[in-house]
């Protein structure tokens, strides 16, 4: 099924389906890779109209669908597995991962590495659900604690994860500090299962590293490719894939310049896709958060997140991003924000 080095990684208000249509225009030519969803409650879920609520929402022959679910209870679980399978989806992500409050008080998320054995017994509920492929994404942890990580993802692995991701930060730095990339090695070296490896990716070079310096068998990137989505583009380009359908006979945007030309072109795809899937105030709601999270990366970025909050339709967020485009803009290699 997956046949590329790379992926996005699921996140909050921005994965979907609108996002991953845009961003997938970039995957090379007969690229293969998993596509996440937002965060989905699995005590939600049962209960909603799936695929008619916003965050369930699909783009017409999208592949690869692995959506993220957050739960600890088997029902639930198992009843929101049986409905991603019906909807559509080729595997289940379990986040385990998950830092906030709420989370915390109520024994998912990132709380469920406090319990190792429990976590097991969820992605057993997964696994038993269906014969979709389950992982698990998960972080350093709230001890930082090598053994405890190696004890937790050895479960996870015997409970029956087909694969998993580590964004190698605990659970307080959030996304603050600087991830550490070797204990993404280490799970490579422990475990049968593949392992994907998250977290300080903006750029291309910084891709190869991470692969390099932890034999990751896929790297997941998160809030870098709501500024560089081409980066699947120059990887593939690097790989020898052909070029994404529609950019046939060009060559991947490499300059800051030239990326910045092309994340103006991305954001007019962006908006219409809004447009296509929601109404009008979701729509403007994931713009001005879109351009809130990817900005700080764009040289004057500020100046345009600040003009995106005085637009009240398409046509205004169409004509801001003509105009502040009609002069070259220039995106950074990386961005010193808490990203």
């Amino acid at each position: 099924m997956v046949n590329f080095p790379v992926c996005l990684a699921p996140m909050v208000g921005l994965t979907h389906v609108a996002m991953r249509e845009t961003v997938r225009c970039y995957l090379p030519k007969d690229a293969k890779t998993i596509w996440p969803t937002e965060m989905l409650s699995s005590f939600k879920l049962p209960k909603q109209n799936i695929g008619q609520v916003s965050m369930t929402r699909f783009a017409k022959g999208e592949e690869g669908l692995v959506p993220q679910i957050l739960g600890n209870e088997k029902e639930p679980i198992e009843k929101t597995v049986t409905l991603l399978k019906d909807w559509g989806a080729v595997g289940i992500d379990i986040n385990m991962g998950c830092p906030v409050k709420k989370a915390l008080k109520h024994n998912y998320g990132v709380s469920l590495m406090g319990d190792p054995d429990y976590a097991s017994e969820v992605v057993r509920y997964a696994v038993g659900a269906s014969d979709l492929p389950v992982s698990v994404k998960f972080r350093a942890g709230i001890q930082n604690d090598i053994k405890v990580l190696e004890k937790f993802a050895l479960g996870i692995q015997d409970a029956g994860a087909s694969w998993v991701t580590l964004h190698p930060r605990t659970s307080s730095q959030k996304r603050r500090g600087k991830a550490d990339w070797s204990q993404i090695k280490f799970l490579k070296e422990i475990l049968d299962i593949p392992v994907l490896g998250n977290g300080d990716v903006q750029t291309l070079d910084q891709f190869y590293q991470l692969k390099e310096q932890t034999g990751c068998d896929m790297v997941m990137v998160g809030r870098a490719l709501t500024v560089r989505p081409w980066m699947l583009w120059q990887i593939g380009e690097d790989l020898g894939f052909a070029a994404p359908e529609g950019f046939e006979g060009l060559k991947a945007p490499r300059t800051g310049f030239e990326e910045g030309a092309e994340f103006g072109r991305h954001l007019k795809r962006l908006v219409n896709s809004l447009y296509h899937y929601f109404d009008e105030v979701a729509a403007m709601k994931n713009f001005r958060f879109y351009l809130r999270i990817s900005h700080p990366w764009l040289m004057y970025g500020h100046d345009l997140a600040r003009k995106s909050t005085m637009c009240k339709n398409q046509e205004d967020c169409l004509a801001l991003l003509e105009d502040f485009f009609s002069r070259p803009q220039m995106v950074s290699q990386t961005t010193f924000a808490n990203w």
